[in-house]
């Protein structure tokens, strides 16, 4: 079977099998050599690993990391596609197709039956429309990951990244901080896929930390912190807190954590960094231990 990184081989498959594009899966296939080839360097994928390929499309990604990994799972949701792969995936002994959604797996069995529960290497060119739920799923529920790279949409790219006082900061650049370090490998423009999306998108590494960069006793609390102080944006820390139904502490009480931090009430939510909600959390967890209990839910966005 012939590469299928470029857009005459692409195109050849899709009129072969008349495939139609599904727009409810956000399908863009890649078609660019030069990125598929950063995305394997960006990963640092060896033959000594296993590869969690999410939305495989065709196969195009999955060829290259088939060459270089021992073992790749491929995770594809449209049942259309089955039929592609495994025509397009035929030569590679060590590829093995999954027809499900990814959300509702559960990926730390799946890393028990085929890597012995070690850590594994995500690779991934995602929909825009579920870019986020995907990549938390990963990290909050602790399957053992090296690293996670994919394509997302450039804007999803720079708010993961980004940190405090600017524009894209928010509730998703402080949660995979909190669970991994966030790297920009490439940005991609509309044109390397069929069919073209309408924005650039950009190829970002999360490399998963062993141990949190922020000592916080409930991580839980933490979260509902963020969000409460990014649901009203223009609001100050103080009233964004106090107006939250999640947070259960009085406004003295939220004066007086944000105070404890060296901060004035009038500050935003924008202007902490994740060591300073790490701080607040703590705050509250040492000094209303009653209240801070009943605070808890998933982190969630």
């Amino acid at each position: 079977m012939a590469t299928l990184g470029t857009p005459q081989n692409t195109i050849e498959v899709l009129q072969k099998y008349q495939f139609a594009f599904q727009k409810k899966y956000g399908q863009n296939f890649l078609i660019d050599t030069h990125v598929l080839e950063k995305i394997i360097q960006a990963a640092e994928i060896t033959k000594e690993d296993f590869v969690l390929e999410i939305g495989p499309g065709i196969g195009t990604m999955t060829q290259y990391l088939a060459e270089n990994a021992r073992h790749v799972v491929a995770v594809e949701i449209d049942a259309n596609l089955i039929s592609i792969l495994q025509e397009t995936l035929a030569s590679y002994e060590n590829v093995s197709i999954i027809n499900q959604d990814i959300l509702k797996m559960d990926l730390n069995s799946l890393v028990q039956e085929y890597n012995d529960g070690k850590p594994v290497k995500v690779v991934a060119n995602l929909p825009y429309y579920i870019t986020t739920p995907i990549i938390m799923g990963l990290l909050e529920e602790h399957v053992p990951i090296d690293n996670i790279t994919v394509m997302v949409q450039k804007e999803v790219a720079d708010r993961m990244q980004v940190g405090p006082g600017t524009k894209d900061y928010g509730a998703l650049s402080l949660a995979v901080q909190y669970y991994a370090k966030p790297y920009i490998v490439a940005n991609v423009p509309p044109n390397c896929f069929i069919p073209r999306p309408k924005v650039g998108s950009s190829v970002i590494r999360l490399t998963r930390y062993q141990i949190p960069p922020v000592q916080v006793q409930d991580p839980k609390l933490m979260f509902k912190l963020i969000r409460a102080s990014f649901n009203q944006r223009r609001k100050t820390l103080q009233n964004g807190l106090n107006n939250s139904p999640e947070i259960p502490f009085s406004k003295e009480m939220i004066q007086d954590a944000i105070e404890s931090l060296g901060l004035l009430p009038a500050v935003r939510g924008e202007a902490l960094s994740l060591e300073q909600f790490a701080g607040l959390a703590n705050y509250f967890s040492e000094n209303f231990d009653k209240a801070a209990s009943s605070a808890t839910t998933t982190t969630s966005l």
